[in-house]
């Protein structure tokens, strides 16, 4: 077996490879695309650890926003993992998330239609916009996109299904929540909190308009959304759309504090002291629309196939944590 994973040197992109290398024979051809998301020292800290797994890589510099003008090597499956990921960004520079996310999925998915038996699209759940209190999404839920990222993820999943109806291209499309792990960019809300704690800066959490409550996610650990993506690949039908969900909520502030207190754990480990979690509840939506202050997705179509992630949410984080404290010069 032999798959095309898009995005390699991104941050979820060289989790998956990793994940693919230590559970499965199947050889990677990477797509990767220097720029602001694309880091190949992600995939080189990976394979120094692992030299071996050079053999089973083919790495291809392109740029998805143009045509195929080579042929790449020949693979079975895609796993459509690249692409501009940041609310505030999108907001600022709607166009090339738009380039990206939308005429990105497309050029792959006309050079892919009739060369493969499997092509998962690695969406978000942000295209079906706020969820409200009490409520969680299920695969079926039309979307309901509220800022440009979103509305590109949304758009790139419907050229997806049409591709599908259109050309027969066998599509499966994954929804996954908020991401974290090793290698994040710094400016992901994990790695930014670690940061401010360590610079005695105050980190401003985005709340509710009264400024009482915070905003609320599900969080799950990259290693957790490759191993639900392979679960998908080896198990999933060709049409079928599945949420991919972290196993707890928490709100912002509550996120915070716990990373606070597992980089105050590890620094007291050392003898070391570090300052306390400052924050300030802002109302990031009421002064720029688009930042959506619950996202919530149904997990019950995967738990009813018998998939259950391998990693717990604690043990996730303060690993994490204690990671990138151990690597805060290049990752901070």
């Amino acid at each position: 077996m032999r798959v095309l994973l898009t995005g390699i040197s991104g941050f979820v992109g060289h989790h998956i490879f990793e994940h693919l290398m230590k559970n499965t024979d199947w050889n990677v051809v990477g797509l990767h695309r220097s720029g602001f998301a694309g880091d190949l020292g992600r995939l080189a800290e990976v394979l120094d650890d692992h030299p071996d797994w050079n053999e089973r890589l083919t790495l291809v510099h392109h740029d998805l926003r143009d045509h195929f003008h080579e042929k790449l090597p020949e693979f079975d499956r895609v796993f459509h993992v690249a692409a501009s990921s940041h609310v505030d960004r999108s907001i600022a520079n709607p166009r090339s998330f738009l380039l990206d996310n939308v005429l990105g999925t497309q050029n792959l998915l006309e050079y892919c239609r009739d060369e493969v038996d499997q092509f998962i699209y690695f969406s978000t759940d942000e295209v079906y916009g706020n969820a409200p209190d009490g409520v969680s999404y299920t695969e079926d839920y039309p979307h309901r996109p509220r800022n440009p990222y979103a509305a590109s993820k949304a758009a790139a999943e419907d050229i997806c299904y049409s591709y599908m109806i259109t050309y027969g291209v066998p599509l499966i499309i994954t929804n996954t929540m908020n991401i974290i792990g090793e290698r994040q960019h710094p400016e992901k809300y994990l790695p930014l909190v670690i940061r401010h704690i360590l610079d005695g800066e105050t980190v401003k959490i985005h709340a509710h308009p009264d400024k009482k409550r915070a905003g609320q996610r599900h969080y799950l650990h990259a290693r957790n959304a490759a191993d639900a993506l392979l679960f998908v690949s080896q198990h999933g039908e060709v049409g079928q759309y599945y949420n991919i969900v972290g196993e707890k909520e928490l709100d912002n502030l509550e996120f915070a504090k716990l990373i606070a207190w597992y980089v105050k754990e590890w620094h007291l480990e050392r003898y070391l002291s570090v300052g306390e979690l400052k924050y300030e509840m802002v109302d990031f939506h009421s002064s720029r629309p688009g930042h959506d202050l619950r996202y919530a997705l149904d997990g019950s179509k995967l738990q009813k196939m018998g998939y259950m992630y391998p990693l717990s949410f604690e043990d996730s984080l303060r690993n994490t944590v204690r990671w990138t404290l151990e690597h805060k010069d290049r990752w901070l």
